[in-house]
């Protein structure tokens, strides 16, 4: 049986009401979730009838689908599906043969946009895709990308993504580095990956602050909860682009920061500029920078990784950090 769009779309909406311990799904559930995902996915979508639920669990459950290990458990008249191993999902299984020729599809239509400026994003996961997918004849690997497969967040990803896709509200279980547990309804709006780790943003209900920044591989447990979403008009590209990295202080406006690199580091910089609002002025060896952010931690940590091939001009209090943290380094030794 092949896998054609809307069915691979079921699957892993399935996929997640089946690992997802908080919540016990009847048949009418699922068929529930089912549609009214497709629904707000595409609005002309007349959804999917009980028979043709049945048969795509069939199929997760068969040898030429996903082999997947479905508990139904009795509960006076109601019956329940979920995963016999909670933490199983079809995502983490390997991809068999009709996923693969999907994917050798996707992968030949990607490839007629690789020259177009808004695609460049094409030009660095073809490679990727075309060895992953065994697209390519090579029986070795010739590429490889920077990822922390042991990164305690990666399971949180899915959950969160599908949340944010169909709008659904979250009681979060959190723990910060140094501080208490904590417990929060959660409106998801934002998924942003940040030097090999994942942030999600959104509004917090206790302190009603809609650019609420959780670390994923901080959070505990996620439970979908029956509660009215609340939407956002924030401009997530705009938030992001006045910073570097993640943290964005309050109250805080961007500012000119005045860089100056030796002649060591100055061609690092100009072939990978520190943030897109970048100037550059050769001065001798050598090179003057300008970016206008908000200064915030990431800020500090990034120039603190060119050590002495940086030096702050101005700001002068992003200066005096600089100078402390790198005084407070030199007590190390």
């Amino acid at each position: 049986m092949a896998i054609n769009k809307n069915a691979y779309i079921r699957y892993q909406i399935l996929d997640r009401c089946f690992s997802n311990s908080g919540r016990n799904y009847t048949i009418s559930d699922l068929l529930q979730e089912v549609n009214s995902t497709l629904l707000d996915m595409n609005p002309n979508s007349s959804g999917i009838k009980v028979r043709q639920l049945y048969e795509d669990i069939r199929y997760m459950e068969s040898s030429e689908g996903f082999s997947v290990d479905l508990e139904r458990i009795s509960s006076g008249k109601r019956k329940y599906y979920r995963y016999s191993n909670p933490k199983f999902s079809i995502r983490n299984k390997p991809i068999n043969p009709a996923e693969a020729e999907y994917m050798r599809s996707a992968i030949q239509i990607l490839s007629r946009f690789s020259g177009t400026p808004q695609f460049s994003w094409v030009n660095e996961m073809l490679p990727i895709l075309e060895t992953n997918f065994g697209a390519v004849g090579n029986s070795s690997e010739i590429i490889s990308y920077e990822s922390n497969i042991d990164y305690e967040g990666i399971k949180h990803i899915q959950p969160l993504f599908n949340a944010l896709n169909n709008k659904r509200v979250l009681k979060i279980c959190y723990k910060a580095f140094e501080e208490p547990k904590a417990r929060f309804d959660f409106h998801p709006y934002y998924l942003k990956q940040y030097n090999n780790r994942w942030f999600i943003f959104g509004r917090n209900d206790e302190t009603e602050i809609e650019t609420w920044n959780l670390a994923l591989d901080r959070i505990i447990s996620i439970e979908e909860i029956d509660k009215k979403y609340k939407p956002t008009e924030i401009d997530w590209e705009d938030y992001f682009y006045d910073i570097i990295g993640v943290s964005r202080p309050f109250d805080e406006s961007p500012q000119e920061i005045k860089l100056m690199f030796n002649a060591t580091a100055k061609p690092y910089i100009i072939t990978k500029p520190l943030h897109p609002s970048q100037k550059t002025k050769e001065k001798g060896a050598d090179l003057e920078v300008r970016i206008t952010v908000i200064p915030n931690f990431e800020l500090e940590k990034l120039i603190l990784s060119f050590a002495e091939q940086v030096k702050v001009v101005y700001p002068e209090t992003l200066k005096t950090k600089i100078q402390q943290r790198l005084y407070l380094a030199r007590e190390n030794y």
